[in-house]
């Protein structure tokens, strides 16, 4: 039976949903490191694990409170409740650090994913050949994703499934970010842009006695998509967790090794020198998304050039380590005293 929290707890619970969660909504940043680094990342699998078969079952027979207890609940709800929280609070505000200080953010980003790297693999101590060779296929893995064209937009319902079950894998898969797989498959302004618009705008007419929309033939089919697509996130969540609950409790050293050198290799994405590639339709138009922005369609990196403004850029990366690692030791003092 899942432990009781107490109030502490759970309030650390949601200050990790509300890393998640803004991680998770910047391009190249998953939200799954911030489980890892953070050392809930177990309890996060194995928790989305327990919604299979008998978690239905049990909610069929509204036996709701065993059900709550099964799937590990209480610690699910005020994570969840931290991202969404994160979603209309902290994230926009990492959303307007960004737009002024993009540099100097994803400078951090860079320091904090170095240090996740180093803080992994100190505490790493079955080292192997296999675990060596995990590392490195993780690395070359994370690299050749960074440096992917992406494909052409495919609005064909089942690819677009297959789009959700991947796009989630931010959530599952540390250093893996699923808005920029979706940018590599060539259906991010598809899913996250056009069909996410066509939902806002039928609820709002919805709301408004105005049903006109079913005989709209765009618009069905784009809510088609947006439907396929959450599918395919739902089924995504819960098989990558089953996965990812197998091989870490069968392979456990090897697949952490692998995780290690993805989120290492994933470095180039959020590598802070890059000019953005803005998306544009058929007819040479800017691409904007539901908040009125320009949708970026792919970065095109560079090396600095040595100035004042590189210099700060490598002090707010020096930040980021610090941040992880002051995170760390905090954790490791919180640990002995509970102990």
């Amino acid at each position: 039976m899942p432990k009781t929290r107490s109030a502490t707890d759970k309030f650390f619970l949601l200050l990790k949903g509300l890393g998640m969660g803004a991680a998770n909504k910047v391009p190249g940043v998953s939200g799954g490191v911030v489980a890892f680094v953070a050392g809930f990342y177990e309890e996060f699998i194995y928790s989305l694990q327990k919604i299979n078969a008998k978690a239905l079952k049990l909610l069929i027979y509204r036996k709701f409170t065993t059900f709550y207890q099964y799937i590990n609940g209480q610690f699910l709800f005020f994570l969840v409740i931290g991202m969404l929280v994160s979603y209309f609070s902290v994230s926009k505000i990492l959303d307007y650090l960004i737009e002024r200080y993009e540099l100097l953010v994803w400078g951090t980003f860079f320091g904090m994913i170095v240090a996740s790297v180093y803080s992994i693999a100190k505490d790493f101590k079955e080292w192997s050949y296999k675990s060596i060779l995990g590392v490195l296929f993780g690395i070359i893995f994370g690299v050749a994703i960074s440096l992917m064209d992406p494909a052409q937009q495919n609005d064909n319902l089942f690819f677009v499934f297959f789009c959700g079950i991947i796009s989630v894998s931010g959530m599952t898969l540390p250093g893996l970010s699923g808005s920029f797989i979706l940018i590599l498959m060539g259906n991010y302004v598809l899913l996250l842009v056009d069909s996410v618009n066509a939902l806002f705008d039928t609820i709002y007419e919805i709301l408004g006695g105005n049903f006109s929309f079913v005989h709209h033939a765009e618009r069905l089919r784009l809510l088609a998509v947006l439907a396929s697509f959450t599918a395919g996130s739902t089924v995504g969540l819960v098989s990558l967790s089953h996965l990812l609950s197998y091989l870490i409790k069968h392979f456990k050293s090897l697949t952490y090794s692998i995780i290690t050198g993805f989120i290492a290799g994933s470095l180039g994405v959020v590598w802070p020198w890059k000019e953005k590639i803005f998306g544009v339709d058929t007819f040479g138009n800017f691409l904007i998304d539901s908040e009125g922005k320009q949708v970026i369609k792919d970065y095109k990196r560079y090396w600095p050039e040595w100035n004042q403004q590189t210099l700060w850029v490598i002090a707010f990366m020096v930040l980021g380590i610090f941040i992880i690692l002051a995170l760390e030791w905090y954790g490791e003092k919180t640990r002995k005293k509970s102990a």
